[in-house]
């Protein structure tokens, strides 16, 4: 089965809404390094996100300046859009996800193919997360405390426990973290807890 990994830049916060306010400052070849990576032969992307993409990236391969080529890798992607309402598409290689979310993912996860990549798109990865779709969770932490802004998880009732699978540390201070989800842990004590510390702090 495909995998779908997401991909966000984040600030220490969890402000994740209008990254380009912010993270450019940080934004060396480390990062496009990373960035680069993530490109897959399909993207899954919200309504906003695929909006903010389409706006861009088309005129920028037709420059043709130095960031074309990474431009029509993602012309070329299918590009698969979630959204509750019709839409016309401009940008080649773009179609509507049809019917219910969860079972077209779910489909969409079982298509022969390689991996599934997203970029911002957060109500979708919050969904995907939840009902155990998403594979991988890439964070791109800047150190940055933006203050304000939509932040990646919302207030509920269930925690999201996620496992730590590889971490790297940029010279400008980002963290390059990579999550996948984790099995809720059980229900541990203080008293748990304070058998892990050294025995002249307990």
């Amino acid at each position: 089965m495909r995998k779908i990994v997401a991909s966000l830049f984040i600030s220490l916060d969890g402000v994740v809404q209008d990254p380009a306010e912010w993270h450019f400052p940080y934004f060396n070849d480390e990062m496009g390094a990373a960035v680069t990576a993530q490109t897959a032969d399909t993207l899954l992307l919200g309504r906003k996100t695929y909006d903010s993409f389409a706006g861009a990236w088309p005129e920028r391969e037709a420059e043709g300046g130095e960031d074309a080529g990474y431009a029509k890798t993602l012309g070329d992607a299918r590009k698969v859009v979630v959204s509750r309402q019709p839409l016309e598409f401009t940008w080649r290689n773009s179609e509507l996800l049809q019917g219910d979310l969860v079972e077209a993912v779910t489909a969409l996860k079982k298509e022969p193919g390689g991996r599934i990549a997203m970029s911002g798109s957060v109500s979708v990865i919050r969904q995907l997360l939840a009902v155990g779709l998403l594979d991988e969770l890439h964070l791109l932490v800047h150190p940055i405390a933006v203050r304000k802004g939509e932040r990646l998880f919302d207030e509920g009732e269930t925690s999201v426990p996620l496992e730590l699978i590889s971490s790297e540390t940029f010279t400008t201070g980002v963290l390059y973290l990579v999550y996948k989800p984790a099995e809720v842990s059980g229900g541990a004590s203080y008293e748990d807890a304070k058998a892990h510390l050294p025995q002249n702090e307990q």
